[in-house]
Parts: C-alpha cells; structure tokens; sequence
C-alpha cells in the first residue's frame, strides 16, 4: 500500500486526536466515514511515541486484523497509556509529543538470516510461545550487524538464548514498513 503526504497526514491526525481525546474523556475517536473508507483494508502497524526524541510508548499489532485506521486509533491510546515501560501520558505532556507512524506488511517467513535486510526489513523471531519483535529502523538506529541485531531480538525481545535465531526450529519472519512521522510531515 503507498499512501501518500494528504494520507499520512491524516493518519498522523487520526492518532493525535485520538490520544486527545481519550486523554480528556476517556472515550474512543470515531473519525468520519470518509476516513474509515478510505483506511479500510486491514493492515498491521505500530504507533510510537517520541518526548524530545526520546521512546515515550510504542505499541503495534503486527498482524493485520483490524482496518487501518482502527489500528492506529488503538495503538494510539495504547502507546500513550499502556506501555508497561512508560507512565501513561498526561495531556500536558502531548506538546512535546511526537508521534510517527509505521504500517506494515504481512509477515512471511524466509528460510535463513541470510535472506534478512537491514533497514529495510523489520524480524519476528519465533520458537514455542516466546516471540520477539524489531521493526525494520530498529537497525539503522542502533548501527548494530545482522548477528548484533538478531543476538539482541532473540534475547530482550523473545527471552530466548541470543545464538536461537541459528537454531533451524526458530522461525525467522520480515516485514516491511512505511513509516512516517510529524516531525517530517507538517
């Protein structure tokens, strides 16, 4: 899906006027219809947090099983109020806030590391019921190497021993993302 400046923007809005308005009444943004239609196909995504360009919240659903803009007026309020790394932001903190966007594709599972590439590709590390995640600018971000930025997936995200991605019954699964913020689109 290509979405274009006019629909991050409103997607950008879709996510602050749902965080304000959950913030002031406790009650969930209902955008008009248009947006609905024009949001509609079910997709993944995530929405994060930024105060002073430090992680605020971040809270996604990587399978996609809601419209578009259902997803990220959930994410919205679930990374303002329950991340458990972070205190539920208060209204006076949204000036500093900035928030960015990341849609995703669906996940597909791909044979070994090798076929993995970073930056471009965000991870789902997989094996029994412990799973971890990174989206793909976790990578560029952090500058680390394919087997920094696995070893570190596997243990802080799965629980996993940092050498499982190499073990053949952890699944490895990318996606991709279009991720977009506030502070690059005005």
């Amino acid at each position: 899906m290509k979405l274009s400046i006019d629909e991050k923007k409103t997607l950008l809005n879709l996510a602050r006027e749902t965080i304000e308005l959950y913030l002031n009444e406790g009650k969930k943004y209902s955008p008009h219809e248009d947006i609905k239609t024009r949001f509609s196909v079910e997709m993944g995504a995530f929405t994060t947090l930024n105060e002073h360009d430090e992680l605020r919240g971040c809270i996604g659903y990587i399978i996609p099983f809601k419209p578009l803009w259902e997803t990220i007026r959930d994410t919205a309020i679930e990374a303002a109020v329950h991340d458990p790394r972070f205190p539920s932001v208060r209204l006076n903190e949204l000036v500093d806030i900035t928030i960015e966007i990341s849609v995703l594709t669906v996940p597909q599972k791909v044979k070994s590391a090798e076929d993995i590439i970073l930056g471009r590709d965000g991870v789902i590390v997989k094996r029994g019921y412990n799973q971890g995640v990174f989206l793909p600018q976790v990578a560029t971000e952090t500058g680390w190497d394919k087997e920094t930025f696995l070893n570190y997936l596997c243990y802080e995200k799965a629980g996993l021993p940092p050498s499982a991605w190499k073990d053949p019954d952890t699944e490895l699964l990318t996606f991709q993302a279009m991720v977009f913020s506030e502070k690059d689109i005005k």
